[in-house]
């Protein structure tokens, strides 16, 4: 979505600013403004009146801990392009009048640069490394209106709901990851409301795409380090195998095309991946390897229900045990009696619940299982996965 610039075309910009500080005193006063706010302006402010925030300022500012800080910049994958974003920004032959300023996907303002002078005047508005910029914290601002629009915003003088913050201008352009599309975070370019001037949109544009591109960049090289990593052991293996990330993103896929992703790997928990069937991950540094268990090789479970529920499960030399909830248990019994046929999730609300109205709940406590459990229940319908074979234990001494 492109950025929509503050001013109109052919508006001198300080007689604006000087109509928007009108507009601002009018729709707050009650009394009829000089010109309507933006539909975006109109919506914020909205939302900031229900939140019963001053417009004269005074609204609490909230700021993190240092060492939350160095945290949340060690964990946002925005950290490898900010730099190189920063040096792009310090080129600017504006940027004395400019504040850039990075923040994450709670508003919470992880970067800062500009200017002294710049850096000064934002300080007295809390506009700091490690404030809370969000529309609850200091009404209608870019960052924050850009947070809750996810969309580009550029705010100018009077459209700030605070009045302390009608000195400024400030243009925010939302990053979001591109392996996953979830926001990540926004860049803002902030500085004095008469300094404002079409080129700022576009720079702060040009940010949004160094950070994706430079994100997408890392992943690559991320997963081709892991795959070579791989290349020794995946030398040694016959038959389809998958190296992934942490987060399920695959380096390396031989035998099954699997896609891009597959569910996160996790220790001691079984995986299903179409094509593979069950499989037992193992830990690679960085990363897993993903192999389906061959037929000497199946996971076998127990479920015991001679007391308190339990699942032993043995995977090749590997195996655990851990105690399950009794719905889990009648699960996984249902799905051992169905076969491979497996039950649609209206039979198996009948069987746990009496009729085949409770679709909600009965999907809900499969999915916890499955959390739980890993891939050992596969869906559509709902069955235990290839290769699980379940032996049921009804006391010490019989087994079904």
């Amino acid at each position: 979505m492109s950025m929509h610039s503050a001013i109109p075309q052919g508006r001198s910009l300080p007689d604006y600013a000087r109509d928007l500080v009108r507009m601002h005193e009018a729709v707050i006063g009650g009394s009829r403004p000089p010109l309507a706010p933006r539909p975006l302006v109109s919506r914020s402010w909205t939302r900031m009146l229900g939140m019963g925030l001053a417009v004269q300022g005074g609204n609490p500012r909230v700021s993190v801990t240092e060492e939350e800080i160095a945290h949340r910049r060690n964990a946002s994958p925005m950290r490898s392009a900010v730099r190189e974003f920063i040096q792009i920004f310090a080129a600017n032959p504006d940027a004395s009048h400019m504040l850039l300023v990075v923040a994450d996907a709670d508003g919470v303002i992880l970067w800062r640069a500009g200017a002294s002078s710049v850096r000064r005047r934002a300080d007295a508005l809390g506009f700091t490394e490690g404030a809370v910029w969000t529309e609850a914290q200091v009404g209608t601002n870019a960052i924050g209106t850009a947070l809750a629009e996810v969309a580009p915003v550029e705010l100018l003088s009077g459209e700030h709901f605070e009045q302390d913050q009608h000195a400024w201008y400030c243009t925010a352009c939302p990053v979001h990851d591109p392996r996953t599309g979830d926001l990540l975070g926004i860049i803002d370019i902030s500085g004095p409301a008469l300094t404002l001037h079409p080129a700022i949109g576009a720079l702060a544009e040009t940010g949004r795409r160094l950070m994706e591109v430079q994100i997408w960049r890392c992943h690559q090289e991320h997963l081709e380090r892991l795959r070579r990593s791989a290349e020794p052991l995946l030398a040694a293996t016959s038959g389809p195998a998958l190296v992934v990330d942490d987060h399920g993103w695959v380096a390396h896929s031989s035998g099954v095309a699997v896609g891009a992703r597959i569910p996160a790997p996790a220790a001691r928990q079984t995986l299903a991946v179409p094509g593979y069937g069950a499989c037992l991950p193992e830990r690679l540094p960085n990363g897993w390897l993903v192999r389906p268990f061959s037929r000497g090789r199946q996971v076998l479970l127990e479920l015991d229900l001679s007391g308190t529920p339990s699942l032993q499960v043995q995977a090749g030399d590997t195996g655990w045990r851990r105690l399950i909830t009794k719905r889990h248990a009648e699960i996984l019994a249902l799905l051992h009696r169905a076969g491979p046929a497996g039950m649609s999730a209206e039979a198996l609300s009948q069987a746990l619940f009496g009729d085949a109205g409770h679709l909600v709940a009965a999907r809900a406590e499969v999915s916890r299982l499955r959390r739980q459990l890993g891939g050992i229940v596969a869906t559509r319908p709902y069955r235990l996965t290839d290769g699980v074979q379940l032996t049921l234990t009804q006391n010490a001494h019989r087994g079904s």
